[in-house]
């Protein structure tokens, strides 16, 4: 990593733009002190932070809402049992 004081960034921005594209991150410091990063923009929108779980969720909500809001299949009325299933447990068991 290439370290250059804001004073010298000021000077040399061009160059220091080069570095940064060529793969080289440059720290810029002030007194010292590390201020801000130059970095490529590629190497920036590998680092754009991930979705959330829930903001996927979202995004594949609005996505597939045609098909997620269709009632879809109809499901068969439930059946209970009737007189002939109590009578027929009633001759196995009984």
């Amino acid at each position: 990593m290439c370290r250059a004081s804001i004073y010298d960034a000021r000077n040399n921005f061009s160059s220091l733009v080069k570095l940064a594209e060529g793969g080289e991150p440059v720290e810029l410091t002030r007194h010292d002190k590390p201020v801000a990063v130059i970095i490529s923009y590629a190497e920036y929108q590998e680092r754009k932070p991930k979705l959330s779980f829930v903001e996927k969720m979202a995004r594949i909500r609005e996505k597939y809402k045609d098909v997620l809001d269709d009632e879809g299949l109809p499901l068969p009325p439930k059946e209970y049992p009737d007189e002939k299933y109590y009578k027929k447990l009633d001759e196995m068991w009984g």
